[in-house]
């Protein structure tokens, strides 16, 4: 299903999310992801890291989604997607405009494929 392959997708970049908030925030690939200056990231490192936890958080229940029997893999896949495209409206409010096409049309692409089944 085309579903499952965006899932994997998304999961994967949560993964990577995860990874540049929690390990990379202050390094170079950290700091031109996210546009940080080295005194900002290092003001704001522990946020990061806690953001890159829920990230990874994220990607773990699309990963659970995947690997569980129906009907259940189809209700997880669901709320997580939900949970995806709540995060990444919230953050290109916040943020960064960005976020709306990097997290949350994938997640609702997903959301949308999945519904229709396929």
């Amino acid at each position: 299903m085309i579903s499952q392959i965006l899932i994997v997708i998304i999961a994967l970049l949560h993964i990577y999310f995860l990874v540049l908030e929690m390990f990379l925030w202050q390094k170079p690939a950290g700091l031109k992801a996210f546009g940080n200056t080295p005194e900002k990231a290092a003001l704001t490192k522990v946020l990061a890291q806690n953001q890159g936890l829920y990230n990874g958080f994220l990607a773990a229940g699309l990963i659970w989604s995947l690997l569980v029997s129906m009907p259940f893999s189809f209700m997880l896949a669901n709320f997580f997607l939900i949970c995806v495209l709540i995060a990444g409206i919230y953050g290109s409010v916040t943020a960064s405009r960005k976020i709306l096409y990097i997290q949350a049309l994938p997640a609702l692409a997903a959301l949308i494929l999945l519904n229709l089944g396929i």
